[in-house]
């Protein structure tokens, strides 16, 4: 019996001891944790909660990390969201101001009578067309900050692509015309069904065309639909002057420009809109180019179940 009672004891004695012991273990990791949570708190990031698995406190450490991961990755978004939105308003400041100073010019020089006759038209007619280009420019600003917003919903349906397809091009052709663009535009007769957006369908075939008009100096362009492993695959080609394979990769990007250094009308955010348009559909848009060689976008939807 007295043999009993003193196992007891020591083993009682034991338990007591490992527990003040992790108590105090845990106490000093809790009071490290803390102290990571204030440098963290000031704006190291990068620290981290270190624990082995069969601690007490590795599953609150484990997950506090994670925590911390999502943050620092939610911060750098936003990060890079306001670094582009300065970009933007920088841009939106040149391009925006630089045309309309000068369609200010051109309406000023018209109403003092400072040209007159056939130079007074030709003034107008310069008005008139930079006054589209600056609707223009401002609408693709507007889809593009509709489509980063929290409140823009595609009304995403069963659509028949081959027709919405010809619908599209049939505005287009008096422009490649105008231009004198050689076009050669294949849809086969056969329906081609697909769950899409038509407006989100239309700005990305318009957007991608508009491109081709606007920076690839080709005078062919080749527009064609066909199925494609069981998806809808829509081609654009042109044989302009291409693009280069370090721009190719950051094309979709917004507010890239390939030139620099261009002077031409161009926000930079028809092809990032594009992209940003095909994968709300569920869709994917790959480019293809080499210099002086022409540019291939391709756009690639599932067919409709």
């Amino acid at each position: 019996m007295g043999i009993f009672c003193f196992l007891f004891s020591a083993i009682a004695l034991l338990l007591v001891i490992y527990s003040i012991t992790t108590v105090c273990k845990v106490k000093k990791q809790i009071s490290e944790m803390l102290d990571i949570l204030a440098d963290i708190k000031s704006g190291n990031g990068n620290r981290r909660i270190l624990a082995k698995t069969h601690e007490i406190v590795a599953p609150l450490a484990y997950e506090i990390n994670n925590i911390i991961l999502l943050y620092e990755n939610k911060i750098s978004i936003l990060r890079q969201a306001e670094e582009a939105n300065k970009r933007l308003m920088t841009s939106l400041s040149h391009d925006v101001r630089t045309p309309l100073t000068t369609l200010i010019g051109y309406l000023d020089a018209v109403h003092k009578g400072v040209v007159i006759d056939k130079e007074r038209d030709d003034y107008i007619e310069i008005a008139r067309r930079k006054s589209h280009d600056l609707k223009d420019y401002i609408d693709v600003l507007f889809d593009w900050f509709k489509l980063n917003s929290n409140e823009f919903v595609m009304k995403i349906d069963m659509i028949e692509a081959a027709e919405l397809t010809r619908n599209i091009l049939i505005d287009w052709i008096p422009i490649f015309e105008n231009r004198q663009i050689e076009y050669d535009i294949s849809i086969p007769e056969q329906p081609f069904w697909a769950r899409l957006d038509p407006d989100g369908y239309m700005r990305v075939l318009n957007n991608l065309i508009q491109n081709v008009i606007s920076h690839s100096h080709a005078d062919k362009i080749g527009i064609s639909l066909c199925e494609f492993e069981n998806c809808i695959k829509v081609q654009l080609s042109d044989n302009g002057i291409g693009i280069k394979n370090e721009d190719l990769k950051h094309i979709f990007e917004r507010l890239y420009k390939c030139d620099k250094g261009r002077s031409e009308k161009g926000s930079g955010l028809g092809l990032s809109i594009a992209y940003q348009l095909t994968e709300k559909m569920n869709g994917k848009i790959i480019a293809e180019s080499e210099p002086t060689k022409g540019t291939i976008f391709t756009l690639i939807f599932p067919f409709a179940i």
